[in-house]
């Protein structure tokens, strides 16, 4: 258990490091650049770099079985991410990612029964996951979220396809080598955001210069999906190691990714606020600490 929860751990710290990266790039950007289909373009694009591991590896080519679940992991990976970036150009991006992160694990449990069966937990392994799914919904809580149907609809379906995309990623990797099972699910993703470009009205979104950034942007943009793919190399390698009954208590640990960001943010706002500045309340703060006490109790109980 141990090696699956340090892996996903540093996934999620991974992830921190991006979403502040992606902070600093989306302060003060043109409107353009939430257009959902160009983001998902331009984040999947980035799997085409997989095919630079081919030469260090003993790569395998799938079965038609192994085949099946690559494409469609590549699948909801791509129509997650264009639902959540469709969700952010239309309502404010940390209510739509709790709202992700909030109903994912529940997600991933139900389709975790439905794929594999009833699976069997010990009392503290329950135990560690509510405390972690409790610390990470806290922790991403925000007031006055209006659940209107649009809102429900595009979020819950993101939630839904990056819920499926753990299972698939899950049958992939125990059909085959992992290494060679991320860098097909990579290269698919690549190629299944290629069909934008048939598009013409998705050509203008994605060309358009209005998502253009200024080149000290486009470094950190360059940094942020660089680490984010390291974050998500981590985060499959956690999720082939990890027996299926955790697949939700590894999506469950979202929370250290939150936490991390809130104490960054912390730290910036008040030693560095021309970096990074956000108005943060005392209420907010026993909310967060609250939050990280239920996550820390959480990691322990999954590492006794």
């Amino acid at each position: 258990m141990f090696y699956w929860l340090v892996t996903a751990i540093f996934a999620y710290l991974f992830f921190g490091f991006a979403s502040l990266a992606d902070k600093l790039v989306l302060n003060g950007t043109p409107e353009g650049m939430s257009r959902p289909k160009a983001y998902t373009f331009y984040v999947g694009i980035f799997g085409l770099f997989a095919i630079a591991l081919i030469p260090f590896i003993k790569f395998v080519f799938p079965s038609s079985m192994g085949w099946t679940w690559i494409l469609l992991d590549a699948l909801v990976r791509v129509f997650g991410l264009y639902a959540m970036y469709l969700a952010i150009s239309k309502f404010d991006v940390s209510k739509v990612i709790a709202t992700i992160g909030a109903t994912q694990p529940i997600f991933i449990f139900i389709l975790t029964w439905i794929f594999w069966g009833a699976q069997t937990m010990q009392a503290t392994e329950i135990l560690a996951f509510a405390f972690l799914f409790l610390g990470s919904v806290i922790i991403s809580f925000e007031k006055n979220i209006k659940f209107t149907a649009d809102y429900l609809k595009i979020t819950i379906f993101s939630s839904l396809m990056f819920s499926f995309d753990y299972i698939f990623a899950k049958e992939t990797y125990s059909s085959m080598p992992f290494l060679s099972g991320v860098i097909l699910i990579q290269l698919a993703i690549a190629l299944f955001v290629l069909f934008f470009l048939f598009s013409r009205k998705s050509r203008q979104e994605i060309f358009s210069k209005q998502i253009v950034l200024e080149k000290r942007k486009q470094w950190i943009f360059m940094f942020a999906q660089t680490i984010g793919g390291a974050g998500n190399l981590l985060q499959a390698f956690a999720i082939s190691l990890a027996p299926v009954v955790f697949l939700a208590t590894i999506n469950s640990l979202r929370g250290v990714q939150y936490a991390f960001i809130f104490i960054v943010t912390l730290f910036t706002s008040y030693f560095y606020p021309k970096f990074l500045k956000e108005d943060i309340s005392k209420k907010i703060i026993f909310q967060k600490v609250f939050s990280i006490i239920l996550i820390i109790a959480g990691l322990a109980l999954l590492a006794v």
